[in-house]
């Protein structure tokens, strides 16, 4: 990338940079470019793109009715309760 096209990179973008800055943001810029042209030459048409190296697959489970606590058993061991649900410490200061 030409130091001229990274000033004008500079100037769309409104941020101002001194003649160092400027050098030192080209190098970086080509070694970007540089590393995506590399890409490209191994990317193949006979290779698909992908989003991820290897294949995802879903794990869900198949949804199924089960039986649960019921209500007095899900409060048998808390160590208080009121109006049949877990009575906790109040932490805030609120009524």
């Amino acid at each position: 990338m030409e130091l001229k096209e990274v000033k004008h990179l500079a100037n769309l973008a409104r941020i101002e940079m001194s003649d160092e800055e400027l050098i030192k943001i080209q190098k970086e810029l080509d070694l970007i470019l540089n590393s995506v042209a590399r890409v490209q030459e191994v990317a193949k048409d006979d290779i698909p793109a992908t989003s991820h190296a290897i294949e995802m697959v879903n794990v869900f489970r198949k949804d199924e009715v089960k039986s649960s606590l019921s209500n007095q058993e899900a409060l048998s061991g808390a160590p208080a309760q009121e109006e049949a649900r877990f009575k906790v410490p109040q932490i805030l200061g609120e009524e």
